[in-house]
Protein backbone atom coordinates (compact mmCIF):
# COMPACT_ATOMS: atom_id res chain seq x y z
CA UNK A 1 0.00 0.00 0.00
CA UNK A 2 3.04 2.27 0.49
CA UNK A 3 4.24 2.05 -2.73
CA UNK A 4 1.11 2.85 -4.18
CA UNK A 5 0.90 5.87 -2.11
CA UNK A 6 3.90 7.05 -3.00
CA UNK A 7 2.57 6.97 -6.76
CA UNK A 8 -0.91 8.98 -6.55
CA UNK A 9 1.42 11.75 -4.72
CA UNK A 10 3.17 13.12 -7.51
CA UNK A 11 0.34 13.29 -10.20
CA UNK A 12 -1.95 15.29 -7.08
CA UNK A 13 0.73 17.58 -6.77
CA UNK A 14 0.28 18.80 -10.13
CA UNK A 15 -3.41 18.81 -10.25
CA UNK A 16 -3.23 21.21 -7.03
CA UNK A 17 -0.70 23.41 -8.52
CA UNK A 18 -2.67 23.48 -11.86
CA UNK A 19 -5.59 24.54 -10.41
CA UNK A 20 -4.12 27.45 -8.40
CA UNK A 21 -2.49 28.66 -11.26
CA UNK A 22 -5.94 28.90 -13.49
CA UNK A 23 -7.51 30.64 -10.45
CA UNK A 24 -4.43 33.19 -10.12
CA UNK A 25 -4.75 33.88 -13.97
CA UNK A 26 -8.51 34.50 -13.53
CA UNK A 27 -7.98 37.12 -10.47
CA UNK A 28 -5.37 38.83 -12.14
CA UNK A 29 -7.42 39.27 -15.30
CA UNK A 30 -10.11 40.42 -13.23
CA UNK A 31 -7.91 42.71 -11.14
CA UNK A 32 -6.83 44.38 -14.44
CA UNK A 33 -10.24 45.15 -15.73
CA UNK A 34 -11.27 46.51 -12.46
CA UNK A 35 -7.98 48.59 -12.46
CA UNK A 36 -8.29 49.98 -15.94
CA UNK A 37 -11.97 51.16 -15.69
CA UNK A 38 -11.28 52.65 -12.24
CA UNK A 39 -8.23 54.85 -13.34
CA UNK A 40 -9.85 55.88 -16.82
CA UNK A 41 -13.07 56.66 -14.79
CA UNK A 42 -10.85 58.76 -12.12
CA UNK A 43 -8.11 60.20 -14.45
CA UNK A 44 -10.89 61.42 -16.52
CA UNK A 45 -12.85 63.11 -14.32
CA UNK A 46 -9.55 64.73 -12.84
CA UNK A 47 -8.06 65.73 -16.40
CA UNK A 48 -10.95 66.72 -17.41
CA UNK A 49 -11.47 69.03 -14.53
CA UNK A 50 -8.07 70.36 -15.20
CA UNK A 51 -8.84 71.31 -18.81
CA UNK A 52 -12.14 73.20 -17.39
CA UNK A 53 -9.91 75.32 -15.10
CA UNK A 54 -7.40 76.10 -17.94
CA UNK A 55 -10.40 77.07 -20.08
CA UNK A 56 -12.04 79.62 -17.34
CA UNK A 57 -8.51 80.89 -16.66
CA UNK A 58 -8.13 81.76 -20.75
CA UNK A 59 -11.62 82.92 -20.66
CA UNK A 60 -10.85 85.41 -17.76
CA UNK A 61 -7.38 86.65 -19.78
CA UNK A 62 -9.48 86.87 -23.17
CA UNK A 63 -12.13 88.78 -21.38
CA UNK A 64 -9.57 91.57 -19.45
CA UNK A 65 -7.91 92.09 -22.71
CA UNK A 66 -11.30 92.83 -24.34
CA UNK A 67 -12.12 95.20 -21.77
CA UNK A 68 -8.87 97.21 -21.38
CA UNK A 69 -9.04 97.78 -25.28
CA UNK A 70 -12.62 99.11 -25.16
CA UNK A 71 -11.81 101.04 -22.13
CA UNK A 72 -8.93 102.44 -23.76
CA UNK A 73 -10.29 103.53 -26.80
CA UNK A 74 -13.75 104.96 -25.36
CA UNK A 75 -11.54 108.12 -24.11
CA UNK A 76 -9.95 108.96 -27.23
CA UNK A 77 -13.21 110.73 -29.00
CA UNK A 78 -13.39 112.69 -26.23
CA UNK A 79 -9.90 114.10 -26.38
CA UNK A 80 -10.07 114.36 -30.17
CA UNK A 81 -12.82 116.64 -30.06
CA UNK A 82 -11.29 119.29 -28.19
CA UNK A 83 -8.23 119.10 -30.27
CA UNK A 84 -7.74 123.08 -31.30
CA UNK A 85 -6.49 122.03 -34.80
CA UNK A 86 -9.42 119.81 -35.71
CA UNK A 87 -11.79 122.27 -34.41
CA UNK A 88 -10.36 125.03 -36.89
CA UNK A 89 -10.18 122.50 -39.55
CA UNK A 90 -14.11 121.97 -39.64
CA UNK A 91 -14.12 125.61 -38.76
CA UNK A 92 -12.53 126.99 -41.51
CA UNK A 93 -13.17 124.12 -43.81
CA UNK A 94 -9.24 123.45 -44.16
CA UNK A 95 -8.86 120.23 -43.95
CA UNK A 96 -4.99 119.77 -45.50
CA UNK A 97 -3.52 118.64 -42.49
CA UNK A 98 -5.76 117.10 -40.68
CA UNK A 99 -5.35 113.95 -41.97
CA UNK A 100 -1.80 113.46 -41.63
CA UNK A 101 -2.59 114.89 -37.84
CA UNK A 102 -5.23 112.19 -36.97
CA UNK A 103 -2.28 109.68 -38.86
CA UNK A 104 0.06 110.90 -35.89
CA UNK A 105 -2.56 109.97 -33.63
CA UNK A 106 -3.35 106.42 -34.40
CA UNK A 107 -0.09 104.90 -33.88
CA UNK A 108 -0.15 105.84 -30.12
CA UNK A 109 -3.49 105.36 -29.70
CA UNK A 110 -3.48 101.37 -31.45
CA UNK A 111 -6.67 102.23 -33.54
CA UNK A 112 -7.72 100.34 -36.47
CA UNK A 113 -8.61 103.74 -38.33
CA UNK A 114 -9.25 107.58 -37.24
CA UNK A 115 -11.82 109.37 -38.97
CA UNK A 116 -13.18 112.99 -39.38
CA UNK A 117 -16.68 113.93 -40.75
CA UNK A 118 -17.95 117.46 -41.34
CA UNK A 119 -21.34 118.56 -40.33
CA UNK A 120 -23.24 116.77 -43.22
CA UNK A 121 -21.44 113.43 -42.43
CA UNK A 122 -19.05 113.35 -45.20
CA UNK A 123 -15.43 112.15 -43.94
CA UNK A 124 -12.91 115.31 -45.04
CA UNK A 125 -10.03 113.43 -42.86
CA UNK A 126 -9.41 109.99 -42.08
CA UNK A 127 -6.23 107.59 -41.53
CA UNK A 128 -6.93 105.52 -44.48
CA UNK A 129 -7.11 108.03 -47.43
CA UNK A 130 -8.86 105.83 -49.82
CA UNK A 131 -11.92 106.71 -47.49
CA UNK A 132 -11.85 110.14 -48.17
CA UNK A 133 -15.04 111.90 -49.34
CA UNK A 134 -17.43 108.93 -47.67
CA UNK A 135 -20.75 109.91 -46.74
CA UNK A 136 -22.29 109.05 -43.62
CA UNK A 137 -24.67 110.64 -43.01
CA UNK A 138 -27.41 107.67 -42.76
CA UNK A 139 -25.01 105.57 -40.71
CA UNK A 140 -26.52 104.80 -36.81
CA UNK A 141 -22.94 106.36 -35.34
CA UNK A 142 -23.52 109.56 -36.43
CA UNK A 143 -27.07 110.24 -35.92
CA UNK A 144 -26.37 109.51 -32.87
CA UNK A 145 -23.47 111.24 -32.15
CA UNK A 146 -25.14 113.98 -33.24
CA UNK A 147 -28.40 113.60 -30.73
CA UNK A 148 -26.08 112.80 -27.68
CA UNK A 149 -23.59 114.84 -26.08
CA UNK A 150 -21.55 112.02 -24.93
CA UNK A 151 -19.44 109.46 -26.53
CA UNK A 152 -21.56 106.52 -28.20
CA UNK A 153 -20.71 103.23 -29.27
CA UNK A 154 -22.07 101.33 -32.30
CA UNK A 155 -21.79 97.39 -33.74
CA UNK A 156 -21.74 98.24 -37.49
CA UNK A 157 -21.84 94.83 -40.11
CA UNK A 158 -19.07 94.65 -42.35
CA UNK A 159 -20.29 94.22 -46.31
CA UNK A 160 -17.48 91.73 -46.63
CA UNK A 161 -17.88 89.89 -43.53
CA UNK A 162 -17.85 90.65 -39.51
CA UNK A 163 -18.23 93.64 -37.94
CA UNK A 164 -16.74 97.26 -37.41
CA UNK A 165 -16.88 98.65 -33.80
CA UNK A 166 -16.58 102.30 -33.64
CA UNK A 167 -16.66 105.21 -30.74
CA UNK A 168 -18.31 108.40 -32.05
CA UNK A 169 -18.65 111.85 -30.46
CA UNK A 170 -19.80 115.46 -31.41
CA UNK A 171 -17.40 117.97 -32.14
CA UNK A 172 -18.78 121.60 -30.98
CA UNK A 173 -17.67 125.10 -31.21
CA UNK A 174 -19.57 127.66 -28.61
CA UNK A 175 -23.10 125.58 -28.70
CA UNK A 176 -22.72 124.98 -32.71
CA UNK A 177 -22.24 121.26 -33.96
CA UNK A 178 -19.07 121.49 -36.49
CA UNK A 179 -18.45 117.45 -37.09
CA UNK A 180 -18.09 113.76 -35.85
CA UNK A 181 -14.64 112.29 -34.60
CA UNK A 182 -14.88 108.25 -35.40
CA UNK A 183 -12.73 105.96 -33.80
CA UNK A 184 -12.87 102.03 -35.10
CA UNK A 185 -11.60 99.85 -32.40
CA UNK A 186 -9.48 96.66 -33.69
CA UNK A 187 -10.82 93.46 -32.12
CA UNK A 188 -10.32 91.38 -35.22
CA UNK A 189 -6.47 91.06 -33.74
CA UNK A 190 -8.07 89.21 -30.54
CA UNK A 191 -10.11 86.68 -33.13
CA UNK A 192 -6.08 85.96 -34.65
CA UNK A 193 -4.81 85.44 -31.12
CA UNK A 194 -6.93 83.52 -29.97
CA UNK A 195 -7.24 81.00 -32.95
CA UNK A 196 -3.68 80.19 -32.16
CA UNK A 197 -4.36 79.14 -28.54
CA UNK A 198 -7.65 77.71 -28.02
CA UNK A 199 -9.63 75.59 -30.45
CA UNK A 200 -12.90 77.94 -30.41
CA UNK A 201 -14.22 81.16 -29.32
CA UNK A 202 -16.66 83.16 -30.15
CA UNK A 203 -17.97 87.07 -28.16
CA UNK A 204 -22.07 87.27 -28.73
CA UNK A 205 -23.64 91.04 -27.77
CA UNK A 206 -27.00 91.50 -25.82
CA UNK A 207 -28.93 90.32 -28.19
CA UNK A 208 -26.83 86.83 -28.40
CA UNK A 209 -25.79 88.00 -32.13
CA UNK A 210 -22.41 86.32 -32.43
CA UNK A 211 -20.03 89.86 -33.18
CA UNK A 212 -16.41 88.01 -32.62
CA UNK A 213 -15.33 84.48 -33.53
CA UNK A 214 -12.09 82.12 -34.30
CA UNK A 215 -14.65 80.70 -36.89
CA UNK A 216 -15.40 83.29 -39.60
CA UNK A 217 -18.72 81.23 -40.70
CA UNK A 218 -20.20 81.94 -37.28
CA UNK A 219 -20.37 86.24 -37.13
CA UNK A 220 -23.49 87.50 -37.58
CA UNK A 221 -25.64 84.39 -36.22
CA UNK A 222 -27.05 82.85 -32.86
CA UNK A 223 -24.72 80.65 -31.32
CA UNK A 224 -27.35 77.94 -31.51
CA UNK A 225 -27.29 78.60 -35.50
CA UNK A 226 -23.79 78.74 -35.98
CA UNK A 227 -23.29 75.09 -33.93
CA UNK A 228 -26.12 74.02 -36.21
CA UNK A 229 -24.55 74.66 -39.05
CA UNK A 230 -21.29 72.11 -38.81
CA UNK A 231 -21.29 69.81 -41.30
CA UNK A 232 -23.62 66.86 -41.31
CA UNK A 233 -21.63 63.10 -40.24
CA UNK A 234 -21.46 59.99 -42.08
CA UNK A 235 -22.54 56.59 -40.12
CA UNK A 236 -18.52 56.12 -40.05
CA UNK A 237 -17.82 59.21 -38.56
CA UNK A 238 -20.57 58.82 -35.93
CA UNK A 239 -18.83 55.61 -34.99
CA UNK A 240 -15.28 56.64 -34.60
CA UNK A 241 -16.30 59.52 -32.85
CA UNK A 242 -18.33 57.20 -30.06
CA UNK A 243 -15.27 55.16 -30.43
CA UNK A 244 -12.67 58.28 -29.60
CA UNK A 245 -14.88 59.98 -26.72
CA UNK A 246 -14.96 56.39 -24.34
CA UNK A 247 -12.68 58.57 -22.36
CA UNK A 248 -14.26 61.32 -22.00
CA UNK A 249 -16.80 62.93 -20.09
CA UNK A 250 -20.17 63.44 -21.44
CA UNK A 251 -19.68 66.65 -24.36
CA UNK A 252 -21.41 69.93 -24.16
CA UNK A 253 -21.44 70.29 -27.83
CA UNK A 254 -19.93 69.10 -31.13
CA UNK A 255 -17.59 71.26 -33.18
CA UNK A 256 -16.38 70.14 -36.53
CA UNK A 257 -17.31 66.70 -35.88
CA UNK A 258 -15.18 66.85 -32.29
CA UNK A 259 -16.72 66.45 -28.95
CA UNK A 260 -16.11 69.92 -27.02
CA UNK A 261 -16.49 71.16 -23.45
CA UNK A 262 -18.51 74.87 -23.21
CA UNK A 263 -16.96 77.52 -20.97
CA UNK A 264 -18.43 80.89 -20.68
CA UNK A 265 -18.33 83.73 -18.98
CA UNK A 266 -19.74 87.69 -18.70
CA UNK A 267 -17.99 90.45 -20.58
CA UNK A 268 -18.51 93.39 -18.45
CA UNK A 269 -19.64 95.81 -21.38
CA UNK A 270 -23.26 96.19 -22.91
CA UNK A 271 -24.43 93.15 -21.62
CA UNK A 272 -21.09 90.77 -24.42
CA UNK A 273 -20.67 87.63 -23.54
CA UNK A 274 -17.66 84.78 -24.21
CA UNK A 275 -18.02 81.31 -24.57
CA UNK A 276 -14.98 78.79 -25.47
CA UNK A 277 -14.69 75.43 -26.65
CA UNK A 278 -12.00 73.38 -25.87
CA UNK A 279 -11.44 69.73 -27.64
CA UNK A 280 -11.05 66.41 -24.86
CA UNK A 281 -8.11 65.12 -27.73
CA UNK A 282 -5.34 65.79 -24.51
CA UNK A 283 -7.70 64.39 -21.91
CA UNK A 284 -7.42 61.32 -24.51
CA UNK A 285 -4.15 61.63 -24.81
CA UNK A 286 -3.42 61.36 -21.01
CA UNK A 287 -5.87 58.66 -20.13
CA UNK A 288 -4.88 56.42 -22.63
CA UNK A 289 -1.30 56.99 -22.09
CA UNK A 290 -1.71 55.73 -18.51
CA UNK A 291 -4.13 52.88 -19.36
CA UNK A 292 -1.31 51.97 -21.89
CA UNK A 293 1.08 51.33 -19.18
CA UNK A 294 -1.75 49.53 -17.46
CA UNK A 295 -2.19 47.25 -19.69
CA UNK A 296 1.80 46.64 -20.71
CA UNK A 297 1.89 46.21 -16.53
CA UNK A 298 -0.49 43.14 -16.26
CA UNK A 299 0.65 42.00 -19.93
CA UNK A 300 4.17 41.66 -18.41
CA UNK A 301 2.53 39.45 -15.50
CA UNK A 302 0.70 37.30 -17.72
CA UNK A 303 3.67 36.73 -19.72
CA UNK A 304 6.43 35.83 -17.06
CA UNK A 305 3.48 33.56 -15.58
CA UNK A 306 3.46 31.68 -18.44
CA UNK A 307 7.09 31.48 -18.68
CA UNK A 308 6.98 29.87 -15.02
CA UNK A 309 4.89 27.07 -16.48
CA UNK A 310 7.19 26.54 -19.42
CA UNK A 311 9.65 25.23 -16.96
CA UNK A 312 8.78 21.28 -15.61
CA UNK A 313 12.24 20.16 -15.20
CA UNK A 314 13.43 20.01 -11.97
CA UNK A 315 16.92 20.56 -13.01
CA UNK A 316 15.56 23.73 -14.83
CA UNK A 317 13.52 24.56 -11.93
CA UNK A 318 17.01 24.58 -9.91
CA UNK A 319 18.56 26.72 -12.41
CA UNK A 320 15.35 29.04 -12.70
CA UNK A 321 15.20 29.02 -8.96
CA UNK A 322 18.72 30.10 -8.63
CA UNK A 323 18.46 32.74 -11.61
CA UNK A 324 15.55 33.74 -9.89
CA UNK A 325 17.25 34.48 -6.24
CA UNK A 326 19.64 36.58 -8.04
CA UNK A 327 17.38 38.60 -10.24
CA UNK A 328 14.94 39.30 -7.11
CA UNK A 329 18.54 40.97 -5.65
CA UNK A 330 19.08 42.81 -8.29
CA UNK A 331 15.65 43.74 -8.67
CA UNK A 332 15.81 45.11 -5.19
CA UNK A 333 18.66 46.61 -5.56
CA UNK A 334 17.44 48.56 -8.49
CA UNK A 335 14.33 49.06 -7.15
CA UNK A 336 16.13 50.97 -4.11
CA UNK A 337 18.48 52.93 -6.85
CA UNK A 338 15.15 53.80 -8.44
CA UNK A 339 13.43 54.74 -5.67
CA UNK A 340 16.50 56.91 -4.39
CA UNK A 341 16.52 58.46 -7.93
CA UNK A 342 12.80 59.18 -7.84
CA UNK A 343 13.41 60.66 -4.47
CA UNK A 344 16.05 63.20 -5.35
CA UNK A 345 14.16 64.05 -8.60
CA UNK A 346 11.13 64.81 -6.83
CA UNK A 347 13.37 67.15 -4.71
CA UNK A 348 14.83 68.44 -7.97
CA UNK A 349 11.57 69.15 -9.17
CA UNK A 350 10.70 70.97 -5.79
CA UNK A 351 13.72 73.17 -5.55
CA UNK A 352 13.28 74.00 -9.00
CA UNK A 353 9.90 75.36 -8.99
CA UNK A 354 10.91 77.33 -5.69
CA UNK A 355 13.77 78.65 -7.57
CA UNK A 356 11.27 79.52 -10.32
CA UNK A 357 8.47 81.08 -7.99
CA UNK A 358 11.39 83.29 -6.24
CA UNK A 359 12.67 84.54 -9.60
CA UNK A 360 9.16 85.57 -10.48
CA UNK A 361 8.85 87.14 -7.11
CA UNK A 362 11.68 88.77 -7.65
CA UNK A 363 11.49 90.04 -10.62
CA UNK A 364 7.96 91.27 -10.17
CA UNK A 365 9.63 92.99 -7.53
CA UNK A 366 12.24 94.58 -8.73
CA UNK A 367 10.17 96.17 -12.15
CA UNK A 368 7.43 97.39 -9.41
CA UNK A 369 10.46 99.00 -7.80
CA UNK A 370 11.74 100.25 -10.50
CA UNK A 371 8.69 101.17 -11.89
CA UNK A 372 8.13 103.82 -8.68
CA UNK A 373 12.08 105.09 -8.64
CA UNK A 374 12.10 106.05 -12.44
CA UNK A 375 8.96 107.96 -12.75
CA UNK A 376 9.39 109.59 -9.58
CA UNK A 377 11.44 112.42 -11.74
CA UNK A 378 9.40 112.91 -13.84
CA UNK A 379 6.28 113.62 -11.60
CA UNK A 380 8.61 116.02 -9.47
CA UNK A 381 9.20 117.95 -12.88
CA UNK A 382 5.67 117.94 -13.46
CA UNK A 383 4.11 119.41 -10.47
CA UNK A 384 6.64 122.12 -10.06
CA UNK A 385 5.64 123.18 -13.76
CA UNK A 386 1.78 123.17 -13.23
CA UNK A 387 2.51 124.85 -9.69
CA UNK A 388 4.48 127.88 -12.28
CA UNK A 389 1.50 127.47 -14.87
CA UNK A 390 -0.80 128.09 -11.90
CA UNK A 391 0.92 130.95 -10.78
CA UNK A 392 1.30 132.30 -14.88
CA UNK A 393 -2.41 132.11 -15.24
CA UNK A 394 -3.54 133.75 -12.10
CA UNK A 395 -1.49 136.41 -13.20
CA UNK A 396 -3.22 136.53 -16.98
CA UNK A 397 0.15 135.35 -18.64
CA UNK A 398 -1.58 132.39 -20.68
CA UNK A 399 1.45 132.44 -23.45
CA UNK A 400 3.95 131.71 -21.18
CA UNK A 401 1.40 129.12 -18.94
CA UNK A 402 1.28 127.43 -22.38
CA UNK A 403 5.29 126.81 -22.51
CA UNK A 404 4.77 125.14 -18.50
CA UNK A 405 2.22 122.23 -20.39
CA UNK A 406 4.52 122.29 -23.26
CA UNK A 407 7.38 120.88 -21.15
CA UNK A 408 4.65 118.73 -19.11
CA UNK A 409 3.45 117.07 -22.57
CA UNK A 410 7.16 116.61 -23.16
CA UNK A 411 7.96 114.69 -19.83
CA UNK A 412 4.71 112.44 -20.28
CA UNK A 413 6.16 111.32 -23.75
CA UNK A 414 9.56 110.47 -21.54
CA UNK A 415 7.76 108.74 -18.95
CA UNK A 416 6.13 106.34 -21.10
CA UNK A 417 9.64 105.95 -22.99
CA UNK A 418 10.87 105.24 -19.58
CA UNK A 419 8.36 102.59 -19.42
CA UNK A 420 9.13 101.19 -22.45
CA UNK A 421 12.89 100.95 -21.41
CA UNK A 422 12.26 99.73 -17.95
CA UNK A 423 10.56 96.78 -20.38
CA UNK A 424 13.68 96.19 -22.39
CA UNK A 425 15.69 96.09 -19.06
CA UNK A 426 13.50 92.88 -17.95
CA UNK A 427 14.23 91.30 -21.82
CA UNK A 428 17.62 92.75 -22.29
CA UNK A 429 15.94 95.51 -24.91
CA UNK A 430 16.15 94.72 -28.59
CA UNK A 431 15.45 98.36 -29.31
CA UNK A 432 17.70 99.98 -32.72
CA UNK A 433 20.46 101.90 -31.89
CA UNK A 434 21.52 105.25 -33.30
CA UNK A 435 24.14 107.82 -33.41
CA UNK A 436 23.61 109.96 -30.28
CA UNK A 437 25.34 113.10 -29.45
CA UNK A 438 26.49 113.33 -25.73
CA UNK A 439 26.51 116.61 -25.36
CA UNK A 440 23.14 117.04 -26.54
CA UNK A 441 22.23 114.02 -24.31
CA UNK A 442 23.62 115.85 -21.44
CA UNK A 443 22.41 118.95 -22.05
CA UNK A 444 18.44 117.49 -21.75
CA UNK A 445 19.29 115.40 -18.85
CA UNK A 446 19.93 118.83 -17.00
CA UNK A 447 17.05 119.93 -18.39
CA UNK A 448 14.85 117.18 -16.60
CA UNK A 449 16.58 117.96 -13.06
CA UNK A 450 16.30 121.74 -13.48
CA UNK A 451 13.40 121.94 -10.95
CA UNK A 452 15.89 119.94 -8.57
CA UNK A 453 18.69 122.21 -9.18
CA UNK A 454 16.63 125.41 -8.42
CA UNK A 455 15.37 124.35 -5.37
CA UNK A 456 19.29 122.87 -4.33
CA UNK A 457 21.06 125.80 -5.51
CA UNK A 458 23.96 123.55 -6.59
CA UNK A 459 26.97 124.46 -8.37
CA UNK A 460 27.04 122.52 -11.74
CA UNK A 461 30.51 123.20 -13.54
CA UNK A 462 30.30 121.93 -17.05
CA UNK A 463 33.68 120.78 -19.04
CA UNK A 464 32.27 120.09 -22.41
CA UNK A 465 34.99 119.54 -25.58
CA UNK A 466 34.41 122.06 -28.40
CA UNK A 467 33.62 119.02 -30.71
CA UNK A 468 30.59 116.85 -30.71
CA UNK A 469 31.17 113.65 -28.89
CA UNK A 470 28.81 110.80 -30.63
CA UNK A 471 28.04 106.85 -29.53
CA UNK A 472 25.47 104.48 -30.83
CA UNK A 473 22.85 103.91 -28.54
CA UNK A 474 19.08 104.63 -27.57
CA UNK A 475 18.89 108.52 -26.35
CA UNK A 476 16.06 107.69 -23.84
CA UNK A 477 18.34 105.53 -21.70
CA UNK A 478 21.34 107.13 -22.25
CA UNK A 479 20.12 110.50 -20.70
CA UNK A 480 18.43 107.56 -17.90
CA UNK A 481 21.90 107.11 -16.66
CA UNK A 482 22.96 110.88 -16.77
CA UNK A 483 19.97 111.55 -14.65
CA UNK A 484 20.16 108.69 -12.17
CA UNK A 485 24.24 110.05 -11.81
CA UNK A 486 23.14 113.62 -11.33
CA UNK A 487 20.43 112.66 -9.12
CA UNK A 488 23.12 110.59 -7.06
CA UNK A 489 25.62 113.42 -7.23
CA UNK A 490 23.03 115.99 -5.68
CA UNK A 491 21.92 113.34 -2.85
CA UNK A 492 25.34 112.83 -2.04
CA UNK A 493 25.97 116.97 -1.37
CA UNK A 494 22.39 117.32 0.59
CA UNK A 495 24.87 117.77 3.99
CA UNK A 496 27.34 120.17 2.42
CA UNK A 497 27.23 124.08 2.48
CA UNK A 498 28.97 124.36 -0.53
CA UNK A 499 27.34 121.75 -2.95
CA UNK A 500 29.02 121.30 -6.15
CA UNK A 501 28.80 118.89 -8.98
CA UNK A 502 31.33 119.21 -12.08
CA UNK A 503 30.52 117.04 -15.04
CA UNK A 504 33.37 116.63 -17.75
CA UNK A 505 32.61 115.29 -21.05
CA UNK A 506 35.71 114.07 -22.92
CA UNK A 507 36.32 112.00 -26.11
CA UNK A 508 39.87 109.60 -26.36
CA UNK A 509 39.33 106.09 -27.69
CA UNK A 510 35.97 105.84 -25.88
CA UNK A 511 33.53 108.39 -24.92
CA UNK A 512 33.77 109.48 -21.29
CA UNK A 513 31.89 111.07 -18.65
CA UNK A 514 32.52 111.62 -15.33
CA UNK A 515 30.28 113.25 -12.54
CA UNK A 516 32.19 114.00 -9.59
CA UNK A 517 30.85 115.84 -6.34
CA UNK A 518 32.24 117.05 -3.18
CA UNK A 519 30.39 114.92 -0.80
CA UNK A 520 31.40 112.12 1.70
CA UNK A 521 32.43 109.79 -0.76
CA UNK A 522 31.35 105.94 -0.82
CA UNK A 523 31.85 103.53 2.14
CA UNK A 524 30.83 99.95 0.06
CA UNK A 525 32.54 100.17 -3.18
CA UNK A 526 31.81 96.40 -3.78
CA UNK A 527 28.01 96.88 -3.27
CA UNK A 528 27.70 99.65 -5.38
CA UNK A 529 26.07 98.47 -8.25
CA UNK A 530 23.93 95.05 -6.53
CA UNK A 531 20.34 95.90 -6.64
CA UNK A 532 18.17 97.37 -3.86
CA UNK A 533 21.55 98.16 -2.17
CA UNK A 534 21.71 102.16 -0.97
CA UNK A 535 22.84 104.61 1.76
CA UNK A 536 19.56 106.24 2.02
CA UNK A 537 17.01 106.41 4.58
CA UNK A 538 14.11 104.54 4.13
CA UNK A 539 11.38 105.86 2.17
CA UNK A 540 14.00 107.89 0.33
CA UNK A 541 15.32 105.71 -2.26
CA UNK A 542 15.31 101.64 -3.14
CA UNK A 543 18.57 101.12 -4.46
CA UNK A 544 18.01 100.42 -8.26
CA UNK A 545 19.29 103.91 -10.08
CA UNK A 546 23.02 102.70 -10.05
CA UNK A 547 21.52 98.92 -11.02
CA UNK A 548 19.45 99.84 -14.05
CA UNK A 549 22.77 102.47 -15.26
CA UNK A 550 25.28 99.59 -14.91
CA UNK A 551 22.66 97.14 -16.89
CA UNK A 552 21.62 99.94 -19.88
CA UNK A 553 25.64 100.76 -20.18
CA UNK A 554 26.80 97.30 -19.99
CA UNK A 555 24.16 96.47 -23.13
CA UNK A 556 25.43 99.36 -25.08
CA UNK A 557 29.18 98.07 -24.87
CA UNK A 558 30.69 100.16 -22.00
CA UNK A 559 30.64 100.28 -18.69
CA UNK A 560 30.07 102.27 -15.34
CA UNK A 561 32.60 102.69 -12.58
CA UNK A 562 32.42 104.85 -9.57
CA UNK A 563 35.57 105.17 -7.09
CA UNK A 564 36.42 108.04 -4.74
CA UNK A 565 38.13 111.04 -5.20
CA UNK A 566 41.42 112.11 -3.61
CA UNK A 567 40.40 115.74 -3.13
CA UNK A 568 37.20 114.05 -1.59
CA UNK A 569 33.83 113.33 -2.62
CA UNK A 570 32.33 110.12 -5.57
CA UNK A 571 33.56 110.02 -8.74
CA UNK A 572 31.43 107.93 -11.17
CA UNK A 573 32.71 107.64 -15.37
CA UNK A 574 30.33 106.11 -17.87
CA UNK A 575 32.65 105.31 -21.17
CA UNK A 576 30.91 103.99 -24.07
CA UNK A 577 32.40 103.20 -27.81
CA UNK A 578 33.06 106.50 -29.72
CA UNK A 579 31.73 107.01 -33.46
CA UNK A 580 34.05 108.72 -35.63
CA UNK A 581 32.86 112.25 -37.27
CA UNK A 582 33.70 114.05 -40.39
CA UNK A 583 34.96 117.53 -40.56
CA UNK A 584 31.30 119.03 -40.21
CA UNK A 585 30.50 117.15 -37.28
CA UNK A 586 28.84 114.48 -38.82
CA UNK A 587 28.90 110.65 -38.37
CA UNK A 588 30.60 108.97 -40.76
CA UNK A 589 29.23 106.06 -42.94
CA UNK A 590 31.71 103.56 -41.83
CA UNK A 591 31.43 104.15 -38.45
CA UNK A 592 27.77 103.71 -38.20
CA UNK A 593 27.77 100.68 -40.18
CA UNK A 594 30.57 99.42 -37.89
CA UNK A 595 28.77 100.44 -34.86
CA UNK A 596 25.40 98.59 -36.18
Amino acid sequence: MKPLAKTQNPERSPRTVSWRVRLVFVALLVLAVITVAVTNRLLTQRFTENTRNRAELRLALYSGNLISELKRNSIVPQLLSRDPALIGALSSSDFSQSTQRLISFVEEIGAASLILLDAGGRTVAATDRGRLGEAHRSQPYFVDALRSNDTIFTTVPRESGGYRFVYARRINLQAETLGVILVEVDLAKFERGWAGISDAVLVTDSEGTIILATEPRWRGVSEANALSREPAESAIQRAIRATQDWTSLSPDAYVQGEAVMRKETRVAFRGWRMASFTTYSSVRERVNGVLALEIMGFAILLSLGFYLLSRKSAVRMALFQRESAELRRLNARLQREIAEREKMQGQLEVAEQSLAQSSKLAALGEMSAAVSHELNQPLAAMKTYLAGARLLLARNRPDEAVSSFLRIDDLIERMGAITKQLKSYARKGQDKLTPINMGDALTSALSMMEPQLKLRHVKIDRVLPSWPVYVMGDRVRIEQVMVNLIRNALDATRQEADPEVELILAAGETASLMVRDNGPGIDDLDALFEPFYTTKEPGEGVGLGLAISSGIVNDLGGRLTARNSIAGGAVFEMQLPILEVDANGNVTKDAAAAAE
